[in-house]
């Protein structure tokens, strides 16, 4: 009718009514993720082994936000149970930033192992029978750029990181044609409890070119819009595991120089 210019259209995003579940969410990248997918119109399991954290996220997001606490390597059955029946994505963001070197204690190592990497196979092993029978499914990895890379001080974290990478790597290239979507999550340092943990190694590091939670969600997002497998965060990453590829000595030395600061700090 003349005179009525009809209403803007909002387009609905992808991820209305998608069924998300967020492990590690009780701060950092998780609370940012889970926010995010909820703010996208997703309904979301906010996991955390912290329980009082996990709940005051999940109150922060309101009504499309469910707390389920717990271990991040158990979690699956009872948030699909939560989100009734069916998950659509799950992110594994739960991570041990685990220092130490060779002699790490043997604890150290099986825990970070257990969370960084297990956990993520566990998870699969429950999802993917339901997704391949669907044709759909998406798994979100945070890695972190110590997978791509490596991390001065903390190698169980490095090994681990690395295995987690392995690990989304094949579930994409085992699963891509059947419809299970992956997404490896490898920024350099964030501004979290886990950065703070990293002490004076992540002082030198991570800390000068750090962002916020926010903007690692921003780009998983634009990446999985456009269906990246890698999402980096801090683009230079790419030219660093270009050089670690094609460069290996000339790489290993810059970081072994790297360690000699660190060491003489």
């Amino acid at each position: 009718m003349p005179g009525i210019r009809p209403g803007k259209v909002i387009p609905v995003s992808a991820y209305q009514d998608q069924r998300v579940v967020v492990t590690g969410a009780g701060g950092g990248i998780g609370a940012a993720l889970a926010h995010r997918f909820a703010a996208e119109g997703a309904t979301v399991v906010v996991n955390d082994l912290d329980a009082a954290k996990a709940a005051a996220v999940a109150d922060g997001i309101g009504a499309r936000a469910i707390a389920v606490p717990g271990d991040a390597s158990a979690v699956v059955e009872q948030a699909r149970e939560a989100l009734g029946g069916r998950v659509d994505v799950y992110c594994a963001n739960a991570g041990l930033a685990s220092g130490g070197d060779a002699f790490a204690d043997e604890a150290v190592w099986e825990a970070a192992w257990d969370t960084n990497v297990m956990a993520h196979v566990r998870a699969a092993r429950l999802l993917l029978p339901d997704w391949l029978e669907r044709g759909s499914g998406r798994f979100v990895s945070t890695v972190s750029a110590a997978g791509l890379l490596t991390m001065i001080g903390a190698a169980p974290y490095s090994v681990t990181k690395h295995g987690a990478l392995a690990f989304a790597e094949w579930l994409s290239l085992t699963y891509r044609h059947r419809g299970v979507q992956v997404h490896a999550i490898c920024p350099q340092g964030v501004r979290t409890d886990m950065l703070t943990a990293a002490g004076s190694a992540g002082e030198l590091v991570l800390a000068p070119t750090a962002i916020e939670p926010e903007a690692v969600v921003d780009t998983l997002f634009d990446g999985m819009e456009k269906g990246r497998f890698l999402i980096l965060p801090h683009p230079e990453v790419a030219d660093y595991y270009a050089a670690r590829a094609t460069e290996p000595d000339r790489w290993l030395g810059s970081m072994n120089h790297l360690q000699q600061k660190w060491e003489t700090r």
